[in-house]
């Protein structure tokens, strides 16, 4: 019998995921910096230990599905509206303030009003999942801070949505009414969707009292459950991330959390790692390394105004300096949505094919960076749970 080729791929990355996980333990930094630089090591600009990074992108997608629908079982909806002026009309004023801040720099180099949209969209929007980890890995998720935060990167989320309309619109593609309508009407179930769970004390899930005592049907309804809305949400051309929460919320409100936690923790486990691992295969290096200095210097030009255009919306909420500035920090990322903005960008011509290698750069960059910068703004600040 001949070994499966992808034998040796996967003993490789599970092995430079330990190796790099006891390393970084030992300096006392979060799990997510272990798998993103795991990505880098055995991802094709590293030692090739794995070539299919489609693949590898497409189960880590799974990692974020499964990551919002446990946030979802874990979050009060009455918590989450308490805080929906910070979420809304924060995110708002926090992508107009991007927009103004490219705007200072394209105005300089003579951009085009829609790079430069482009631009201020790319780095307004966050990491929903390396915030999420994060804020659950320092106890945070449930303090008032990490409800607006997760507010906060909800509504980026949805904000995906008219962006891609606005470059749509304003780049070389016509836009597409009835893909537009099918967003709307997805954007309105789900609103409903959330209203019914926030008006219901408790919903009664079908066969829930069957499959208590089944362990086997139990992964495969809390699969169900968290991939059907996900789909769902899909259908309607939205984050399935979207989806996965509101799932995770219904599952909530029936207080199933106990044994959907037990059936699928690990895999949540496996596959949010298979999702920091596959963004960690996306830099290039060999574009980083003959461009390093302008991708260094754009990186903590993105770190230090993402965090002080967060820091002054939360600011404006009321929150104290210390509080607004950690959860700029939180924010200061860029997410993985931004790819999709990028991706669109280039297939519009809005941008060339040196922009679009140096922004997916910057965004890999500042999402295997971010965990240090946070970390250390953590201990200047000395935040304590609250």
């Amino acid at each position: 019998m001949h070994m499966d080729p992808v034998m040796p791929q996967a003993v490789g990355a599970i092995l430079s995921i330990l190796v790099t996980g006891f390393i970084l333990r030992l300096l006392r930094q979060p799990h997510v910096v272990a798998y993103l630089l795991a990505g880098v090591v055995i991802g094709p600009w590293g030692l090739s230990l794995v070539s299919d990074s489609a693949l590898i992108g497409r189960l880590g997608a799974l990692g974020v599905v499964l990551l919002l629908f446990f946030v979802g079982m874990e979050t009060d909806p009455r918590k989450l509206i308490a805080h929906w002026k910070t979420s809304i009309f924060g995110t708002l004023l926090q992508i107009l303030l991007s927009i103004a801040a490219v705007w200072l720099v394209g105005y300089f180099y003579g951009w085009t009003t829609v790079r430069i949209l482009l631009f201020g969209f790319v780095i307004s929007l966050s990491s929903t999942a390396i915030v999420i980890k994060l804020l659950q890995e320092k106890g945070l998720l449930n303090s008032r801070i990490g409800q607006s935060v997760l507010g906060i990167t909800l509504a980026q989320d949805l904000a995906v949505i008219p962006m891609l309309v606005i470059l749509g619109m304003l780049g070389s593609d016509e836009l597409d009414t009835a893909h537009l309508a099918k967003q709307a009407v997805g954007t309105i179930a789900a609103g409903l969707l959330f209203v019914l769970i926030f008006k219901r004390d408790k919903i009664v899930l079908p066969l829930s009292k069957i499959i208590k005592e089944d362990k086997e049907l139990q992964l495969f309804a809390a699969l169900t459950i968290c991939f059907g809305l996900a789909f769902m949400s899909a259908w309607f051309d939205l984050s399935t991330a979207l989806g996965a929460f509101i799932a995770g919320m219904l599952v909530g409100s029936a207080k199933e959390t106990e044994w959907v936690h037990q059936t699928l923790d690990s895999f949540k486990v496996l596959f949010v790692a298979v999702f920091f691992v596959s963004v960690g295969m996306l830099l290039d290096v060999d574009f980083l390394i003959k461009h390093w200095v302008l991708a260094g210097m754009l990186l903590l030009a993105v770190l230090i105004t993402n965090t002080f255009v967060n820091a002054l919306v939360l600011r404006m909420a009321s929150y104290k300096w210390k509080e607004s500035i950690f959860a700029g920090l939180l924010l200061s990322q860029i997410g993985e949505f931004s790819f999709v903005l990028t991706a669109v960008g280039y297939q519009s011509s809005i941008i060339n094919n040196f922009g679009y290698q140096l922004s997916l750069c910057v965004i890999s960059l500042s999402l295997l960076v971010s965990p240090l910068w946070i970390n250390a703004g953590e201990k200047l600040l000395n935040i304590r749970k609250s």
